[in-house]
Parts: structure tokens; C-alpha cells; sequence
């Protein structure tokens, strides 16, 4: 599954990018270059899924896909996909991740419903002492109040748990191979989890594509809960961990200021920051704002030529457009390319 994802990165990044920037994709990098290069080439789905991705794994992929010819280094970092690479990339399926939408909070997710479980299992087995599956002292927390909240001691919360649990399971459009690893990394009384290990020896694939199938999992399952009021339960579980802002932190600070009716120049001057990093911090507002107009800074004429160029030359490259449009600066064309076409 990683070799698939990476192929379909690298698809869309073809001949634009440098090699690096799909790493800084799955890493989640929060830099306005990475931010816009996800907006710009659609790769929401992929954002921030491995934060903790060596570097040495993702340049083995690398390696073997130059080996395979799938792929064309350049000694700048750039690359270019060979006809057989795009073949390949064309024939993987379609994942269902929502990096974007949860930046790794899955996984807060489900340590809160790993926890829950267990505390309810040891409860029903009469035992009130164990050592919890999650040490994070803030999820141990969440759960202690979650479980008073809903009267964990009378027994009725385990059933409903259940019930929606098999509710929402039976609604996903996932293999039942991939329904299964939530099961087989829940623990309870006397039934302790499967490790990465144990579950990639079973379905005899590499750890890093076990983990990876039980995060788009996690993505799907979360979305189906957070869609209806039909699992109050989970819901309250899932409750604020789907990411809505959609800036990064500063671009949101520049994006306030910018509401009231501060120019470029008084932001800057305001905020104590470079004009290109304000001007980074407008791009994200037009790429994630809808209501965001950039009249202010290009004409309706120009920013047609941009889109025209762009289509003749099939490029989204700044600095080739930067040579055929005249008259342009970098953030007019930045603003363009992610407003999108008009």
C-alpha cells in the first residue's frame, strides 16, 4: 500500500516538484509551500498520514522505483515518471484517507475506544484493577470522565458501544480483512491486542501497509460517525478530533487580521513578519476560503492569461510561468493557481 500511495503522490506531482515534497506530504510538513502544493495538486487525502516516516523508507521506495524504471531522478531532486510509472500508478485503487480532515487525531480516536473497551471488559470481569492499555495521562483522563458520564457500572454502555460499533463497521465500503484489524488491536480481559507484527505476518504484508490499512480504517470509520447523530456514543468519542480550519495557525492569525480590514503592508508591519510570508498566508486563504477574492491583487484579464499559459504549456511551475506571462509577479500567479481556474 505505501509503494501504491507513493506512486500516486508522484503521479500528481509529476515534473513539478522535486522528489521531496511528497515526503513533506505524508509527513504533514506545515510549511505555505507544502500547504499550497496540497491544494494546488489535490493531495488532501494524503496530508500528514505518516508524521514519524523515515527518510531512509521513503528514499528505499525511491531507489527501487529508479530500479524499476518507473521513474527518472535528476540530480537538482526533481523527477519525471517513465511511461511504465504512470501505468502503475494509473492501475492502483482508490484509498479512502482523509489526512487532511484528521492529521493523525485518528489515533487519539482510537486509544480513547481502545481504553473504554478495556476498562469495560476488566469492569464485567469483576476486576477494577489493571494496567491500561494507553498511558497518555490526558487520554486516561478523557476516559475516566467518559465512562462516569455514561454510568459505565450499570452494564448498559458495553452493549451500546457494541452495537454501534457493528453498526458502523457493517456500513463501510472496506474489505472485511481491513474491518477486522480494529478488532484484532482492541484488548481486553484476558484477550490482549495483536501487535503491528503479528497482524503483518498474518496478512503477509509489511508492517508499514498493516498500519497504513487500519489509519484509512480509522479515516473511513470516523467520517461515517461524524455524517449522522446515529452513534451518540461514538460520536462523543470522535467529538473535535476532524480538523475544520483548514489554514495553518499563522495563516489563520494573517486571515483575522485581513477580515478587519488590514492592507498587506499593516499585517506585516502588525505581525512582524516578511511580505512573503504574508503573501503565503493570502495564498492559503484563496486556496481554502471560498469567499476570498483576489481582485484586489489580479485582474479577471490576467489571471485568464495565467490558465491559458497553464494549459498550453501544462505546467503549474511558477517559473515558467513567471517567463511567459509578463508582467506578473510570483504571489500574483500563486494567488491564481490557487484560486483555481476562473
Amino acid at each position: 500500500m505505501f509503494h501504491q500511495i507513493l506512486l500516486q503522490i508522484f503521479q500528481k506531482l509529476n515534473n513539478e516538484r522535486s522528489i521531496s515534497a511528497a515526503y513533506h506530504v505524508l509527513r504533514g510538513k506545515r510549511s505555505g509551500q507544502t500547504i499550497q502544493d496540497i491544494g494546488l495538486f489535490q493531495l488532501h487525502n494524503y496530508f500528514g498520514l505518516l508524521p514519524k516516516l523515515p527518510r531512509a523508507t521513503f528514499d528505499e521506495a525511491v531507489s527501487l522505483f529508479s530500479q524499476n524504471s518507473w521513474l527518472i531522478m535528476q540530480e537538482s531532486g526533481h523527477y519525471s515518471m517513465k511511461k511504465l510509472g504512470l501505468q502503475r500508478a494509473e492501475q492502483t485503487p482508490d484509498f479512502l484517507f482523509d489526512g487532511w480532515h484528521y492529521r493523525g487525531n485518528e489515533h487519539i480516536f482510537f486509544a480513547r475506544l481502545s481504553l473504554i473497551v478495556q476498562s469495560l471488559s476488566y469492569q464485567s470481569a469483576g476486576i477494577r484493577s489493571f494496567s491500561p492499555i494507553s498511558r497518555d495521562t490526558n487520554i486516561q483522563s478523557w476516559v475516566r470522565t467518559f465512562l462516569l458520564e455514561h454510568n459505565y457500572q450499570d452494564g448498559h454502555l458495553q452493549q451500546q458501544l457494541l452495537e454501534e460499533c457493528e453498526s458502523v463497521l457493517s456500513e463501510l465500503s472496506l474489505s472485511e480483512a481491513n474491518k477486522q484489524l480494529v478488532l484484532h488491536r482492541l484488548s481486553g480481559y484476558g484477550l490482549p491486542g495483536w501487535t503491528w507484527q503479528q497482524l503483518a505476518s498474518e496478512r503477509k504484508e509489511a508492517v508499514l501497509d498493516c498500519q497504513l490499512a487500519f489509519i484509512e480504517l480509522l479515516h473511513v470509520f470516523l467520517n461515517e460517525v461524524h455524517q449522522t447523530t446515529d452513534y451518540p456514543l461514538l460520536g462523543k468519542i470522535a467529538e473535535e478530533l476532524r480538523v475544520k480550519a483548514l489554514l495553518t495557525d499563522s495563516a489563520q492569525q494573517t486571515a483575522h487580521l485581513y477580515e478587519q480590514g488590514y492592507s498587506l503592508e499593516q499585517i506585516m508591519q502588525i505581525r512582524k513578519l516578511k511580505q512573503s510570508t504574508i503573501e503565503d498566508h493570502l495564498v492559503e486563504l484563496a486556496m481554502y476560503e471560498p469567499n476570498f477574492s483576489i481582485g484586489p491583487y489580479v485582474s479577471y484579464k490576467e489571471a485568464e492569461k495565467v490558465w491559458q499559459a497553464s494549459k498550453q504549456y501544462q505546467t503549474k511551475k511558477l517559473k515558467t510561468l513567471h517567463e511567459v506571462v509578463e508582467g506578473m509577479s510570483y504571489f500574483q500567479l500563486k494567488l491564481v493557481l490557487a484560486k483555481g481556474e476562473v
